[in-house]
């Protein structure tokens, strides 16, 4: 009944080409030579600026507070509540951090070289 039938396929066309694609039929690759800025900041300045923007985080609702109780009106009592949340996020995220930094550490003494 099919003898002889060859189903014509594009293969080539359908194809979908990606960035680490070497290239094909006379078409240039794609391939990206590096996928970090080489001017991307390093551990420490990551870690700097999180520490800075955790101490502005955990100052937040100590001087909204003295806003609210002073009687400045553009600062209303659930701001400093949620302010007071954010803190909260921040201190448990930067303690978790911590703990996981702490581990890393004791994993990379355990390694016997």
């Amino acid at each position: 009944m099919f003898k002889g039938f060859y189903p014509q396929y594009d293969l080539a066309g359908r194809i979908q080409h990606t960035k680490m694609d070497p290239g094909f039929n006379g078409i240039p690759s794609a391939r990206m030579g590096r996928v970090e800025a080489s001017s991307s900041p390093d551990f420490k300045q990551v870690m700097s600026g999180l520490i800075e923007n955790f101490n502005a985080e955990l100052n937040a609702p100590d001087n909204l507070l003295k806003d609210a109780m002073s009687g400045n009106n553009n600062v209303d009592i659930h701001d400093v509540m949620t302010a007071m949340a954010k803190s909260e996020v921040s201190v448990n995220v930067a303690t978790q951090m911590v703990g996981k930094v702490i581990q890393a550490y004791d994993r990379i003494m355990q390694i016997q070289v």
